[in-house]
């Protein structure tokens, strides 16, 4: 197990396809909108900016 991966099994994941599947399905996302974002936002990014962004995205396209 890398290091990169250990962040993902710490937070319940198997690693990060695991969780942006994750993250695509509870915000009810295309799963290659979840991955385009995620990776201009940088894996840095993965746990405070992406999840704000997909908190946008799902209100932009389910709020009436």
């Amino acid at each position: 197990m890398s290091n990169k991966d250990s962040i993902y099994l710490q937070n319940g994941y198997k690693n990060r396809d695991d969780y942006l599947q994750s993250l695509a399905e509870d915000y009810g996302l295309p799963l290659e909108f979840v991955y385009n974002l995620a990776d201009l936002l940088g894996e840095n990014e993965e746990w405070d900016a992406l999840i704000s962004a997909l908190e946008d995205a799902e209100d932009m396209i389910y709020d009436e």
